[in-house]
């Protein structure tokens, strides 16, 4: 009987031991949580993927207002275009929205602004004839209107023509996966992103003209970034957001006559962003005056202050303004900004 009882006895213990056992090796062989890694854009410093580059030509005309997915862009180029108006050039790949619109024919200068992000995804609605063998030999997925679906590059009935045209962003990304379209993903095209070692002027507002265009920016100590106007009045994306930039760039270039023009006999602008000059960084309410500089088609552009040291630009959207022409700046005196507490 003495027997039974420490055989029981001994197999409880046995079972007690095997359970600990068991129980500990599930808590070693649990796997440890690791935190997250953040990726942030090496083109705008804001949180995101970098992954391939597509560049969109948009109306930047009154009837074209409210233009359609503007807040997503990394990067947006104001160049001047025939009679003295802008378009723009937008680069998208932290996020690719799902409609960007209106969508205009290219021009000469998006060839080199487009030659420093490698070989991208170009998206527009047409060009001058004489134009389009340049875009062919260019480094580009030429992804025109002119070669793609109407189901991609769609029509808002909503708008009237010429200013009609929004482009699906997405299924045009779609197709090129599906079609093995070669297209780099994001790199570095010379900024960085930082503090700032030089001295800025306060400023409330800068105003950048063109012959027949004029943008705003007002500086928002409420939401730490400028605000745009276009012809005086608010720059509002189709969401009634307030289009902004974190960092606005104002780069004062050459801006001359092509050999390009529209069908009206205008004649194309082209506005060099390689070379030296001289310009504005626009960041956290202040102005830096600049020179920058862009030693060949593909390489970035570097922004230096009048010490000599790098100006690092702020995280978030950033604008590009090339112009031949000083902008106007209202400066505010140091007393007059609001503290960090307010």
């Amino acid at each position: 009987m003495r027997s039974k009882t420490a055989l029981a006895l001994c197999s409880l213990i046995i079972l007690l031991l095997v359970s600990s056992c068991a129980e500990l090796t599930q808590k070693i062989a649990k796997p440890i949580s690791t935190p997250k890694t953040i990726e942030y854009s090496v083109l705008s410093g804001r949180e995101g993927i970098n992954g391939p580059v597509l560049v969109v030509k948009i109306d930047d005309t009154n009837p074209a207002r409210p233009q359609i997915g503007l807040e997503d862009a990394d990067v947006v180029y104001i160049e001047q275009v025939e009679g003295g108006l802008t378009r723009l050039a937008a680069v998208f790949s932290s996020v690719i929205p799902m409609r960007v619109g209106p969508i205009r024919s290219a021009r000469i200068s998006d060839i080199e602004i487009m030659s420093q992000y490698g070989r991208v995804a170009f998206a527009y609605s047409g060009a001058q004839r004489k134009l389009y063998p340049v875009i062919d030999a260019a480094n580009v997925a030429n992804l025109g209107a002119q070669s793609q679906s109407p189901t991609i590059y769609t029509t808002d009935p909503t708008r009237n023509q010429p200013h009609a045209m929004v482009l699906r962003a997405d299924l045009l990304m779609q197709r090129i996966v599906e079609k093995g379209y070669v297209v780099d993903s994001a790199k570095s095209v010379g900024w960085k992103f930082g503090k700032v070692e030089s001295v800025g002027v306060p400023i409330s507002r800068a105003v950048i003209r063109w012959p027949a265009a004029q943008y705003g920016v007002i500086w928002s100590f409420v939401e730490n970034r400028w605000l745009l106007t276009y012809n005086n009045e608010p720059n509002l994306a189709d969401t009634g957001k307030q289009l902004g930039a974190a960092t606005f760039v104002i780069q004062i270039t050459s801006i001359t006559p092509s050999i390009y023009g529209d069908k009206f006999g205008g004649v194309t602008p082209l506005s060099r962003s390689v070379g030296t000059g001289t310009g504005y960084i626009l960041r956290d309410g202040k102005s830096y005056t600049a020179t920058w500089s862009r030693a060949s088609d593909e390489v970035g552009t570097t922004w230096t202050a009048l010490d000599g040291s790098e100006i690092a630009f702020a995280p978030g959207n950033i604008w590009v303004a090339l112009t031949d022409t000083e902008p106007d700046f209202t400066l505010i005196s140091p007393s007059a900004e609001p503290s960090p507490t307010k």
